[in-house]
């Protein structure tokens, strides 16, 4: 069965970039909406961007900006803040049922990798 993979994450400063990948092992990621959400301590999970399988884009952080090919999902994220420290996490469905942001219409997640923002 594949397995949704992230990775990317680690410690930066306020003001710099990232770039977190999400790949599925064992498939491509052709056919899903693939969406970034993240979550820090204590706060709900979030969604931050989504690309359906057209590659038509939904973001709610003018900062980030998400892209794929057939494997991988990309998010690029820049000028970053302290507030933007979470757990980053990608999710997959073919048609999910509530619309590209709300988690509960992903049946794929990843694990999940962390992001620090931080002088």
């Amino acid at each position: 069965q594949s397995q949704l993979v992230e990775s990317g994450g680690g410690l930066v400063q306020p003001g710099g970039s990232l770039r977190l990948s999400c790949a599925a092992s064992g498939s491509d990621l052709d056919y899903y909406t693939i969406a970034w959400f993240r979550q820090a301590p204590g706060k709900e999970r979030e969604v931050v961007s989504c690309i359906n399988s057209s590659g038509g884009t939904t973001t709610y952080e003018g900062r980030f900006t998400i892209s794929r090919d057939k494997s991988t999902v990309y998010l690029q994220m820049n000028s970053l803040k302290p507030e933007d420290t979470a757990v980053y996490i990608c999710a997959a469905d073919t048609l999910p049922s509530y619309g590209c942001s709300d988690p509960r219409g992903y049946d794929h997640w990843g694990q999940g990798t962390q992001v620090t923002v931080s002088s």
